[in-house]
């Protein structure tokens, strides 16, 4: 590769390059959601369940789950405006703690993925993307079999903040997911201090 070709490679100065994490309980469907928005061919690191994770991996209410992420889940998007989101999907299990707080690290906001069958799993991940002093969305992702709830009261049983953006999303389908993502994206960004005016 000459030197020609790598020069594509480095970012445009143009540019807003916004490091998001998506995060949430075991089995929400964090893996799914970056494979559907992402444009480039997704990096993911998932591993068939054992026996030996039975008892610490709770499948209730996720039939036909088989595999879990053990380590990132990686996809990028451009949007209008030249924003272009880098998205990590982390571990929903406490005992990858260590290795989220390494994903997080240096990300602007996180997107928390929520299922109104096992809505109190949530709150452990909105603690450890609050212990980060991360801004994040909730999205609650929809599945076939899952109780259907207003906002209003999905925003009481998750106790958010009223500036804490929530928005109903179907992980597989790409409009809902991207209406999650902008609505992270737009609460991330003005939540950003403005910048320094340039000199002259």
């Amino acid at each position: 590769m000459d030197r020609v070709d790598r020069v594509g490679y480095l970012p445009d100065p143009e540019q807003t390059l916004i490091k998001l994490v998506v995060a949430g309980p075991f089995g929400v469907g964090k893996t799914t959601f970056i494979r559907t928005l992402s444009e480039i061919p997704t990096l993911h690191t998932e591993e068939a369940m054992t026996e030996a994770g039975a008892p610490v991996d709770d499948l209730a209410g996720l039939p036909g789950k088989s595999t879990t992420t053990v380590a990132v889940d990686f996809g990028r998007l451009t949007l209008p405006g030249e924003v272009v989101l880098y998205m990590f999907g982390t571990p929903g299990q406490r005992r990858f703690f260590p290795l989220w707080q390494d994903i997080a690290r240096g990300a602007l906001g996180a997107l928390v993925l929520a299922d109104t069958r096992r809505l109190a799993d949530s709150f452990e991940i909105m603690d450890m993307v609050e212990e980060q002093g991360l801004p994040y969305a909730v999205a609650v992702n929809r599945f076939p079999d899952a109780p259907v709830h207003p906002p209003a009261v999905l925003r009481g049983h998750l106790d958010l903040h009223p500036a804490t953006p929530l928005v109903l999303c179907d992980a597989r389908e790409p409009g809902s997911s991207l209406d999650a993502l902008i609505a992270l994206t737009e609460h991330v960004l003005h939540g950003l201090p403005p910048a320094a005016p340039e000199q002259s």
